[in-house]
């Protein structure tokens, strides 16, 4: 990984938070992924609590003067100001850390702080990205700001390797993907791009929203980094926003933390503990939306209306063996294209699908357990060029389904109602 040199950003408002964990952690390192997902991070007080306790406060005590100058210079273990060191949120870090595999864990607000946080941390002005052309509409809006601060991205085909070689300069700094991609569930070899990226000196940041470690972790394939809207499906329930970056603990004390640290996009307390709860019941959820999105995708390719199904569990996906040779199971999310003469006709028919769905969410997020519908080329993606667009191959009559957990037969007779 190329890492540079960097202040530790004063990160110490928290070690004392984080030796706790560890030795928390001591007792379940070695357990199962479900052992971990419970256990993972939590420390009692001495209240004796069997859940995990939320610290909703803006900064913390010193026993005296000289144990606040000890703790500012860094010479103290203890927590300072919440802003860059809460118990609770350690408590998130922690337990999504270990269930990653990786060394170390910073949350955020959202995960777009996630992104720019690592954006910002990875490249100066006059460096150059790599990122897929199927990654998150806000994504690439977000690059694109960063042209101001003479960072240019260019967009390479997810699937294809040499295009992404083609792609490379010498400022290249970092190689950004989303694995399955969003909406298309295109899946990146990330070991062959991990191969790349360190033959070059280049870091590789995967986004693993969609799959969440539960399915996926891009560590053990290569990635350097990797970033979770937390709002996802390590929440489950649609109920908050947060974030997380991983990787390296020298990394994460030496590049991350500063950005984190004076730019504020701080993860809440009572957030972080939603989340942590969250991260208790990853593995059978996602275990579910996995089961429910093949059932409902194997029933959409037997429908007259619809063109073409794209989920990586399907044999048909063009990354069916990748997938399962990176993945555990395919995730709960799928996109199909809807019938129609022209590009006018199917976004008409796409849209009356939409109207019609009585039990589906007309929304854009996902990661819930309410399965949810949209139209990407109108609304997630709808602020693309409309040549990116379909050069993403985004079309007008594709589909967004984010499978959640209810019957997968009244899933399907909703989609079917304005077939």
């Amino acid at each position: 990984m190329n890492e540079g040199p960097g202040d530790d950003g004063g990160r110490h408002g928290d070690e004392e938070g984080a030796s706790r964990a560890d030795a928390a952690d001591a007792g379940v390192a070695h357990r199962g992924f479900e052992t971990r997902a419970v256990r993972a991070g939590f420390q009692r007080t001495p209240y004796g609590e069997h859940d995990e306790p939320i610290f909703l406060t803006s900064s913390f005590v010193h026993d005296s003067a000289a144990h606040a100058a000890a703790k500012f210079a860094g010479e103290a273990d203890g927590y300072i100001y919440s802003r860059f060191g809460n118990p609770t949120v350690r408590l998130f870090e922690q337990r999504l850390a270990s269930l990653e595999g990786a060394e170390e864990c910073r949350a955020t607000a959202s995960g777009m702080a996630a992104i720019q946080a690592v954006l910002v941390s990875l490249t100066r002005a006059g460096d150059h990205v790599v990122c897929a052309q199927g990654v998150f509409g806000t994504t690439i809006q977000l690059f694109g700001l960063f042209r101001r601060y003479d960072i240019e991205t260019s967009f390479a085909p997810l699937a294809d390797v040499q295009a992404w070689c083609d792609a490379i300069r010498p400022n290249t700094r970092m190689l950004f993907v989303e694995t399955p991609s969003n909406p298309l569930t295109e899946v990146a070899d990330l070991r062959a791009l991990s191969a790349i990226a360190r033959e070059r000196g280049i870091v590789l940041v995967v986004d693993n929203c969609f799959c969440t470690p539960a399915l996926q972790r891009p560590l053990e394939l290569g990635a350097d980094v990797v970033v979770h809207s937390a709002t996802k499906y390590l929440d489950g329930q649609g109920r908050v926003i947060g974030g997380a970056v991983l990787g390296s603990k020298r990394y994460v004390d030496e590049l991350l933390q500063p950005v984190l640290r004076y730019g504020g996009p701080t993860l809440s307390a009572f957030n972080a503990w939603v989340l942590a709860k969250g991260l208790e019941t990853l593995s059978v959820r996602m275990e579910r939306h996995a089961q429910n999105a093949l059932a409902v995708a194997r029933w959409l390719e037997a429908q007259p209306a619809v063109g073409r199904v794209r989920y990586p569990w399907l044999e048909s996906h063009p990354q069916h063996a990748l997938a399962r040779a990176q993945q555990r199971a395919g995730g709960a999310v799928l996109s199909f294209e809807v019938r129609g003469a022209d590009d006018a006709d199917r976004k008409a028919r796409a849209w009356r699908i939409v109207d019609a769905c009585g039990l589906l969410s007309i929304t854009a997020n996902l990661g819930d357990v309410k399965s949810t519908i949209t139209h990407p080329a109108s609304t997630t993606h709808g602020r693309m060029p409309i040549e990116t667009r379909r050069e993403a191959g985004i079309g007008e009559g594709m589909l967004r389904v984010a499978v959640g957990l209810e019957d997968v037969g009244d899933i399907c007779a909703d989609l079917a109602r304005g077939m």
